[in-house]
């Protein structure tokens, strides 16, 4: 499948905010007043917002490789 430069950007970009968004977000999490009980413990808050927080940040690796595939794929029909 072909995509063009204007797709394979938005999703090469998309991939990058996707990183900045939730390693930011995984952050504030960790210093939250909502992450820990009165014990200490992680709290059930913490983890299922820590799995959304690693399947978002997987997810968005995805698909910024699939749009930097995308764009060496359109540069090397370029070059030839």
């Amino acid at each position: 499948m072909r995509m063009s430069k204007p797709v394979s950007l938005f999703l090469l970009a998309f991939g990058v905010w996707s990183w900045i968004i939730w390693v930011t977000f995984a952050r504030n999490l960790w210093q939250s007043d909502n992450a820990r009980d009165t014990t200490g413990t992680l709290t059930s808050f913490f983890w299922v917002h820590a799995a959304l927080t690693v399947v978002s940040i997987i997810l968005g690796t995805i698909i910024g490789a699939i749009g930097w595939r995308g764009l060496r794929a359109l540069t090397r029909r370029t070059e030839d």
